[in-house]
């Protein structure tokens, strides 16, 4: 029996969407004050997860993009489909555009 075999219903259709981004910080202080600004009109975070939003903000740029990062809204327009989980994180890397494999990539 394959797949088209069997009842649409009993067949889960789970998807693992994994995209890794490299972004330029061209303006850090332009990104941290759009992140603060963001934490702070955010109503679905409670005082204790404010706090660590603006800590992380405050040690890493990184941290202030992934206040940005919005898989929800990646998928919201897309018929029949419902996210079922997601997780991200944001963290400062090495990166030279040159290097094989990356030019495929590169936005210009």
């Amino acid at each position: 029996m394959t797949s088209t075999d069997l009842p649409e219903q009993d067949v889960p259709r789970y998807v693992r969407l994994t995209i890794e981004l490299i972004a330029e910080i061209t303006d850090e202080q332009a990104l941290k004050a759009a992140a603060l600004a963001q934490v702070q009109e955010d109503e679905y975070l409670d005082d204790e997860e404010r706090a660590q939003s603006v800590d992380a903000i405050e040690v890493d740029p990184s941290g202030s993009l992934a206040h940005f990062i919005d898989p929800v809204a990646m998928l919201a327009d897309v018929p029949g489909i419902e996210l079922a989980s997601a997780t991200w994180e944001s963290a400062q890397t090495e990166f030279e555009a040159s290097e094989e494999g990356w030019d495929e990539y590169t936005v210009e």
